[in-house]
């Protein structure tokens, strides 16, 4: 399964609701409150073997899809 998939479906297990393929500001516009980024940081980390690390925790790496992918396909680069 690609990276892009697997972080689509984490996704849409914690909200159905929000269409993940189009939004560009999940933090921005607060459709991922707090614990939801903590647990999507448990899964991405889980699922791909990654730590995601403070510097890592910005709201640009976690607005999009696109942008999550991006980061954790430089994680697994390093």
């Amino acid at each position: 399964m690609e990276i892009r998939d697997t972080i689509l479906n984490i996704l849409k297990e914690m909200h159905a609701d929000i269409d993940f393929e189009t939004e560009t500001s999940l933090v921005g516009d607060q459709l991922l409150d707090s614990f939801d980024l903590v647990s999507l940081v448990t899964e991405l980390s889980d699922a791909f073997d990654v730590k995601i690390t403070a510097k890592d925790f910005i709201q640009e790496n976690f607005d999009s899809l696109e942008r999550l992918t991006k980061l954790i396909e430089r994680l697994l680069e390093d």
